[in-house]
């Protein structure tokens, strides 16, 4: 199972957008990095994200490039503050490919849980755009298979 993490793009500031929409560079971000996973074949068999304006404008760009299978769906418990152990829990007995498309310091602490056994430890840095791909072995630990952000492609 590979486990796509994704930090939504840059976000308008709350006094201009008070829903926090993406910016012109966090869409271009993040069309950037999707194009660039598109390109290598990575298609996840569904994209789950937040709720937040943010997340699921990012979401929609990946979905828009990697067409996945079960499209995109929104789900609780993927909040900035939320307890990663729901969803490392809720991705112990999945067998798909997923993306969760998320935010910070959420995306960190799932990251520290699922490689360290603990959610404060510093696991990944997600950049704003950015993706870090996990995959799970057959003794059920994790790795991380790669990370990318769209600095490293533009």
């Amino acid at each position: 199972m590979f486990l796509y993490l994704v930090r939504h793009g840059e976000a308008k500031p709350e006094t201009e957008d008070p829903a926090r929409g993406l910016t012109d560079k966090g869409f271009r971000d993040v069309s950037l990095t999707a194009l660039y996973v598109h390109e290598r074949g990575i298609k996840p068999d569904v994209i789950y994200h937040s709720g937040k304006k943010r997340a699921q404008q990012t979401a929609q760009i990946f979905n828009d490039y990697v067409k996945s299978v079960k499209g995109i769906i929104e789900a609780d418990s993927l909040a900035p503050m939320d307890d990663p152990a729901i969803w490392a829990g809720r991705i112990s007995g999945m067998r798909e490919n997923i993306m969760l498309v998320g935010h910070l310091p959420y995306l960190a602490r799932l990251a520290g849980l699922l490689l360290c056994g603990d959610k404060e430890k510093l696991a990944a840095d997600f950049k704003t755009g950015g993706i870090a791909c996990f995959e799970r072995l057959s003794d059920g630990r994790w790795i991380v298979a790669w990370m990318l952000s769209p600095a490293m492609i533009s």
